[in-house]
């Protein structure tokens, strides 16, 4: 019985992170989710009790899923460059799946609708990008100081963030990658 609620909840974090990365938190629906899983929306408020309970959780395993791989990059090369090109290549298989966007991205672009322990979480997937990128940096970077690591590193994740957003909008892929290939020619991503 507990893997079975195990499932279902699985099965509703994976419907609602395709909502989200399509439509946006807004989107979220307990009736359509507990449709689109096959279960009734009671069953949904039985794992998340409110909105609030499943865009954090939502957000959450979003920090976690992407911090473990962003730490797999750093324990594989330190070569700053393929971790950058690896990092960039995240957020653009997020544009080959149906145009979606980063889960944590769209919902910034919703904060003043969020919930706080939506925004807690996003907020946490931010410093933990950030945090990640600042130490590739460092590795390109070794004598830079940490406050211009930090600022350089908020500028990479703003402006990938920004890249695909606009791809996205434009419904062009193709925005996407010049946009980063401008980015490196330019400096801002060695």
């Amino acid at each position: 019985m507990a893997k079975i609620k195990t499932d279902m909840r699985e099965a509703v974090l994976t419907a609602a992170k395709a909502t989200v990365q399509s439509h946006g938190y807004n989107a979220l629906s307990f009736r359509e989710l507990a449709k689109e899983v096959g279960i009734k929306s009671a069953s949904v408020h039985y794992h998340f009790p409110t909105k609030g309970d499943l865009g954090a959780a939502l957000a959450r395993r979003y920090t976690e899923e992407g911090a473990a791989y962003l730490a797999e990059l750093l324990a594989t090369s330190e070569d700053a460059t393929w971790c950058l090109d690896r990092y960039t290549e995240i957020f653009r298989s997020a544009l080959a799946n149906d145009n979606r966007m980063c889960l944590c991205g769209i919902m910034s672009a919703e904060l003043d609708d969020l919930p706080t322990e939506v925004r807690v979480e996003v907020d946490k997937f931010a410093a933990m990008n950030v945090g990640w990128l600042a130490k590739v940096l460092s590795r390109a970077r070794p004598s830079a100081s940490d406050q211009d690591l930090q600022e350089h590193a908020m500028a990479i994740f703003a402006a990938i963030e920004g890249a695909q957003l606009v791809a996205r909008g434009c419904q062009d892929i193709g925005i996407y990658d010049r946009t980063i290939r401008a980015y490196r020619a330019t400096g801002l991503i060695p």
